[in-house]
Parts: C-alpha cells; sequence; structure tokens
C-alpha cells in the first residue's frame, strides 16, 4: 500500500465523501501539508456542532432540570417552540462559534483594540501532533476557510 493510499483510507475512515478522500490525501502527500489533522480537527468540531440538533430532546430535558438556561428553555417551550426548533437555533450559534473561533486563530487582531496594543500582544498557533503526542513542526491554518465546506450533508436543518 502507498502512502497515498494510505492516506485516502484514513479520510475515508474519518467520512470524507469518497471523491475528496483522494485530493485531501494527495494534498498531504504531495505538498505536504497537515491535511489530515485538519480534517480530523473540523470533523470533530462539526460533531460537537451538530449535536445541539441531533441531541437535542436530551440536552432539552437536562436544561430544563438543572441547567443555567433552565428559564429560557421553559419560557421557549411555553412560546410553542420544540426541542427540534431549539436545537436548531443552539445549532446556528455552535455554527457560528465555532466558524468565529477557527477564523481568530487565524487572525488574532479582531480591531476591538488600538493598534498599538493589538501589535504587542502575542498570536497562537494550533500545532500538529504524531500518534505518539510529538510536534511535527506543521502548523494548521486558515480552519475557518474549510469550515463551511465540510459540514455534514443532511444535517442541516
Amino acid at each position: 500500500m502507498t502512502e497515498l493510499d494510505r492516506l485516502t483510507a484514513l479520510f475515508r475512515a474519518l467520512g470524507a465523501d469518497g471523491d475528496d478522500a483522494p485530493d485531501w490525501a494527495e494534498s498531504e502527500a504531495e505538498e505536504g501539508l497537515p491535511q489530515l489533522a485538519r480534517y480530523r480537527l473540523l470533523r470533530t468540531v462539526w460533531q460537537d456542532v451538530d449535536a445541539w440538533t441531533t441531541e437535542a430532546p436530551r440536552w432539552v430535558a437536562a436544561y430544563r432540570s438543572d441547567g443555567v438556561a433552565a428559564g429560557a428553555v421553559d419560557r421557549a417551550l411555553a412560546a410553542g417552540l420544540t426541542p427540534e426548533d431549539l436545537g436548531e437555533l443552539a445549532r446556528e450559534v455552535a455554527r457560528e462559534t465555532a466558524f468565529g473561533v477557527l477564523y481568530a486563530l487565524a487572525d488574532p487582531a479582531d480591531g476591538s483594540l488600538p493598534a498599538e496594543v493589538e501589535e504587542q500582544l502575542p498570536g497562537w498557533r494550533l500545532a500538529e501532533l504524531d500518534p505518539a503526542g510529538e510536534p511535527t513542526g506543521r502548523h494548521l491554518d486558515a480552519l475557518h476557510e474549510d469550515f463551511a465546506g465540510l459540514e455534514p450533508k443532511g444535517v442541516v436543518p
């Protein structure tokens, strides 16, 4: 099995579409980009975002019994919203929040501070680790650019 075949199989195992898996694998193998780490992270973020919809009945019940937003959930249900409606709303908020965090990783200077302050502040970087937990020296950039394109199909409300 070639390295390209191995990578393609790993992308497919993570859920990459049949047509996309070879493209992601080729980019990793030929360009030396940490595409497997990138895909894995974005997949994980989408799983968390989607859980707000797929797990709506469970979390709505949990919030009603013991949650900081119990009053808001009760008022929304009393107003006629369903747990599924709340799940759609929560998923959208989670999606927007995830995109914002991924965007901030790429460009932490958001203009909310004076330029002379922002230029003195540290930034951050998301580093890839090998399976043993050791840094590879590669980092993941501009994750927000692929975020929307990896939205799971069939889950979008």
